[in-house]
């Protein structure tokens, strides 16, 4: 068996969701877990976030199955029913759903379902992805309150620049203005706005990234913000060379030894959900801890390896542990330094990584 490993880590999951209740004492907590749990699986991920006031999922099988297993936390749907077959689910199986266009209003109105729908209608307040704007927010509330068919009407939004120097005030304007009246209950706290805007936490807010242990915030650490890193990925060195000055490395020799020096091969590649474009040129390298110890990629990643520069670990050798990210390499540094984010790290492990699941110290 290939010794790349992740560690599922469920001490680490319930801390980072204590740090959301201290950070939004007065809200309810969507826990989001769509895309199978940010990567860290949805099964091991929902009975270890039980205490979170309710899910929110995308995938109508994912909740779906849910319900089947048992499970009677309130979920909603992200981005709402897509059809009225999946409009029908979401009533058979109790699962509220976010509303975003005046499509879904009407395939609303015009359904039959088992049971009234439980219903947040999205305010577009700058992503300019989903949701109304201000007079389509109008006459959606306008349409769906008090209808047969709704169980319950709130709001919801999502900022764009929340984690981004503009932050989360014209939005948050925008949003106020629109719903003005209206009198509803609302969602609108990413885990960003949980962390630098308190004044949007409202009924409900959704931690994301931050339950899963990185930082939404380029300026704060993971650590600071007092986060723990759910998953852990390590491998080991299957082989050690030792290079001539001018010895080239990995496909297209993008990295050339400019001495002598030694690297090693690690068993870990981009089949494996390592970023493929994470640097290794020799002004730039994607940080890594060999026994511990920090130090960088060499070379292009391939499918199936990556190669280290075992300079700061001289004693490095065949069998040695390599930690590609989390507990004490935070997924944030290596996904910075790879121009990509925590969130493409978490959500791109293979399946065929082996997870193991702790819980603090014990299996």
């Amino acid at each position: 068996m290939r010794p790349i490993r992740a560690t599922i880590d469920l001490a680490a999951v319930r801390a980072n969701l204590a740090v959301v209740r201290a950070r939004a004492p007065g809200a309810r907590v969507w826990a989001v877990c769509k895309a199978n749990a940010y990567g860290h699986g949805l099964a091991r991920f929902v009975p270890v976030i039980l205490t979170a006031d309710g899910l929110a999922l995308l995938e109508i099988e994912s909740a779906i199955a849910l319900r089947q297993a048992g499970n009677t936390q309130p979920i909603l749907m992200l981005e709402g029913a897509f059809d009225a077959p999946e409009l029908a689910d979401c009533a058979k199986y109790n699962l509220s759903l976010v509303v975003h266009s005046h499509e879904q209003v009407r395939m609303i109105v015009s359904a039959r379902p088992a049971k009234p729908l439980s219903v947040f209608l999205k305010f577009n307040s700058g992503m300019n992805r989903l949701g109304f704007h201000a007079a389509g927010l109008r006459a959606a509330v306008s349409t769906l309150q008090g209808h047969a068919n709704i169980a319950s009407l709130a709001l919801m939004t999502h900022f764009a620049d929340a984690d981004g120097e503009p932050g989360v005030a014209d939005a948050f304007a925008r949003f106020n203005a629109a719903s003005a009246g209206m009198n509803l209950r609302a969602t609108l706290a990413n885990s960003a706005a949980i962390l630098r805007y308190p004044q949007t936490h409202r009924e409900w807010v959704r931690p994301g990234i931050m339950l899963y242990g990185c930082s939404p915030l380029p300026d704060q650490t993971a650590e600071s913000i007092g986060l723990q890193p759910v998953m852990t990925l390590k491998s080991r060195l299957i082989a050690v060379r030792d290079l001539a000055a001018g010895d080239r490395v990995g496909y297209g020799g993008t990295f050339a030894a400019e001495r002598p020096m030694r690297v090693g091969v690690v068993a870990c590649g981009y089949a494996d959900g390592y970023p493929r474009h994470a640097p290794g040129t020799r002004e730039h390298g994607t940080p890594v801890l060999i026994d511990g110890v920090r130090t960088r990629t060499v070379g292009r990643v391939s499918m199936d390896m990556l190669i280290v520069d075992l300079a700061p670990v001289p004693a490095a050798n065949v069998g040695s542990e390599v930690t590609l990210w989390g507990e004490g390499l935070s997924a944030d540094e290596v996904a910075t330094a790879a121009g990509t984010v925590s969130y493409e790290l978490l959500c791109a492990l293979a399946a065929r990584v082996p997870v193991d699941v702790i819980d603090g110290n014990s299996t």
